[in-house]
């Protein structure tokens, strides 16, 4: 909702999702659907490129003892606008924060999708608190 006299341009992100792309994306069938537990670590990696675009890569290593073991990894390329103008500390949280939470519902989904397989139990990331990921 658009309050009297600011423009919407005031409400524009400075961070972009340039493009995405999965980067590796493998199920590897070890049995048949048992009652165990899907234990899974997310790694999040960040880095920079010369042209100041962002990549943030998201991995997700995960095992069913006896069933399956999964591996999808995620890359978004994020621009900042008008960087210059901003504290290191801002950027740090727009880059660690917010493009982590852009690429989470691709990740949960795509892991959604992969075990939605025949004799195997579909799984559902539960929410993160993505500050608790980075420490605050």
């Amino acid at each position: 909702m658009q309050h009297k006299g600011e423009k919407m341009d005031n409400f524009k992100s400075v961070l972009t999702l340039q493009k995405m792309v999965f980067d590796k994306i493998e199920f590897d069938r070890k049995g048949f659907k048992n009652n165990k537990e899907l234990k899974f670590e997310l790694q999040v990696q960040i880095g920079i490129d010369e042209n100041d675009t962002y990549k943030v890569t998201l991995v997700l290593n995960g095992a069913k003892q006896d069933e399956y073991d999964i591996v999808i990894s995620l890359s978004g390329f994020f621009r900042v606008e008008g960087q210059e103008e901003l504290e290191d500390k801002i950027i740090q949280d727009l880059i660690n924060k917010n493009a982590v939470a852009i690429l989470m519902p691709y990740l949960r989904s795509e892991l959604t999708l992969l075990t939605a397989q025949p004799e195997t139990d579909s799984v559902v990331l539960p929410p993160f608190n993505i500050n608790k990921i980075f420490g605050n």
